[in-house]
């Protein structure tokens, strides 16, 4: 039988460089976003073989989140793997610049999309035989150290390592393992920025160095891999030469 994973922010960067390496390794995925051109995309990518499902979603919505998961269970019979990556950030402006409308969106997207998430894996991983699944939160280096005018960002993103610890907590009594990845300077759309510079604590602009994508992708399947009584609370993926190490 196939292991199911959902996939959240399927459609570009991590997510679709995931939800690819997951199929590649045999999965049936359920690819989630809210756009389904970049979905059909993703899935263009895919091999001929490949299991994969396609469902526009918001994460936002508390009915969207149920959708894709009933739909899931109801295509491929039930849930191992759920990555959640879906995020969006703010403008780097002043934090007192920044409207309730921009601190609401990114809050809503990136900590209350993860929660509804959560939820829903939740209720199928602890009702199907056999028991349990994995839980993959996508935290941030942003989840340690924030960048300059990143408030909203940076805010969720602490908030997801508490919500990825009260999840292990509560999941261990049903084999539910969550886990989180912080990822620093990947290559995607979101960083495509940092070659020609992005502001630094102490005022200045300077290029920062990324890595290829599928590093990510690699590291969340080999989380992804282990037996459900094992897991990976917490791991940093990262460029070698970022200014994470000392940032500040």
């Amino acid at each position: 039988m196939d292991k199911v994973a959902i996939v959240t922010g399927a459609g570009s960067g991590i997510g679709r460089a995931v939800a690819l390496a997951l199929s590649d390794d045999g999965y049936a995925v359920a690819l989630a976003g809210r756009r389904a051109e970049a979905l059909e995309a993703t899935r263009a990518e895919a091999s001929a073989e490949a299991r994969v499902l396609l469902v526009p979603t918001d994460v936002r919505d508390s009915d969207s989140v149920r959708a894709l998961f009933d739909r899931t269970q109801g295509e491929f019979g039930r849930l191992d793997v759920v990555f959640n990556n879906a995020g969006t950030f703010t403008p780097a402006v002043a934090l007192e610049e920044l409207t309730h409308e921009q601190w609401s969106a990114v809050l809503d997207t990136n900590l209350t999309g993860v929660f509804l998430c959560i939820q829903q894996a939740f209720r199928i991983m602890k009702s199907q035989e056999p028991r349990g699944g994995r839980i993959i939160n996508n935290g941030s280096i942003s989840a340690h150290v924030p960048r300059p005018n990143s408030a909203p960002y940076t805010a969720t993103k602490h908030a997801i390592t508490g919500l990825t610890r009260s999840a292990a907590l509560d999941g261990r009594a049903f084999d539910i393992a969550c886990g989180q990845i912080d990822i620093g300077n990947a290559e995607s759309p979101m960083t495509a920025r940092m070659k020609d510079g992005v502001p630094q604590a102490d005022g200045s602009m300077v290029p920062e160095p990324t890595m290829a994508v599928a590093n990510v992708a690699r590291a969340v399947v080999y989380m992804a891999s282990l037996p459900l009584d094992a897991n990976v609370p917490f791991m940093t993926v990262m460029a070698t030469k970022m200014p994470f190490i000392g940032r500040g």
